[in-house]
């Protein structure tokens, strides 16, 4: 177990990421949605995260189902504020009075009374709305600190694909405001940015949760949907490496997952699945020694692809 910065929140080194459960990636089936939650609450992932995005309120609705039956001090929950969506048309909102309404909705959803983690999602869309990262400074994280003052939540965290986004806040919010932040694409077998900030973030007792190992489909011998905003280029290398993978005989997957849990100074790596058996298959990777080599000729694979990255979407 690695503790999120200063929290006190002592997690497994594998969390579970619950947007599956909205049917962001692929049509689910609900009951083994649920079944997928207990499966990882089993095996000893005590870290959840969700948000109101996920499906559009889809994916906290069927988690609040799986939570019924699964004690409140088995799991730390972790939820967001700011991106929303009804009738399959996505909103942002990150004014403080938002926020505030959104954890309360949230609360009601996921049938707690009690959020261990509120995380500002994706502030780099705010970036492009009036106000600009200085309203999640002076609105989205006071609006939640009060929450954590009043403690409806115990810990305030922000979310983003581009890093230099979070640093940016965490620059310009009090000290202590920021206790962790969620980062997803930047540390997984073709770009490991997020160790370049691994000094920065500990100096500041700010927890590292890590996301997406399989950046988002590009490890994957499925390989990346449509819609994935990844640069042909990468695209064609990860592609390479799968190939390179599958002929040494071990899923690209497994590799992925073991390389993006094997940092002791990232807390823990969120993946998600509403696949029991896909779980437990996760779970057990990420407790088997990792090919140290075959992450080398991986790498060289990826070769110039290495670190490049996209916008989010």
């Amino acid at each position: 177990m690695t503790e999120i910065g200063k929290t006190g929140m002592m997690v497994n080194k594998l969390s579970f990421g619950a947007s599956s459960l909205g049917g962001v990636f692929r049509n689910i089936n609900e009951s083994e949605a649920i079944k997928a939650v207990h499966t990882a609450v089993d095996g000893g992932m005590n870290f959840i995260d969700v948000s109101p995005y996920y499906g559009h309120y889809k994916a906290e609705t069927v988690l609040g189902k799986a939570l019924r039956e699964i004690p409140r001090e088995k799991y730390y929950l972790s939820t967001k504020v700011g991106r929303y969506g009804k009738d399959g048309v996505n909103t942002w909102d990150y004014s403080g009075k938002r926020a505030t309404e959104s954890v309360y909705e949230s609360m009601e959803r996921l049938g707690i009374d009690h959020i261990d983690l509120i995380n500002v999602h994706d502030i780099e869309f705010q970036a492009a709305l009036p106000g600009g990262l200085q309203k999640v400074v002076d609105e989205t994280l006071p609006a939640l600190v009060e929450l954590r003052e009043k403690g409806v939540v115990s810990h305030v965290g922000i979310t983003d694909l581009q890093l230099e986004n979070l640093k940016w806040v965490i620059d310009h919010a009090p000290a202590g405001t920021v206790e962790s932040i969620l980062n997803f694409c930047h540390y997984c077998l073709n770009d490991d940015k997020l160790a370049d900030y691994f000094d920065y973030l500990e100096e500041r007792n700010i927890g590292i949760i890590n996301a997406s190992p399989l950046s988002m489909g590009l490890l994957s011998q499925r390989g990346v949907p449509d819609w994935h905003p990844a640069p042909k280029p990468l695209v064609e290398a990860c592609q390479r490496a799968v190939q390179h993978c599958t002929a040494k005989g071990t899923p690209i997957e497994k590799l992925a997952i073991q390389y993006s849990v094997s940092n002791p100074r990232i807390a823990t790596t969120l993946f998600s699945s509403a696949n029991p058996e896909n779980v437990k298959r996760n779970l057990d990777w990420s407790n088997e020694p990792i090919d140290w080599q075959l992450v080398q000729e991986v790498k060289e694979i990826i070769g110039d692809q290495q670190r490049v990255s996209w916008a989010n979407s």
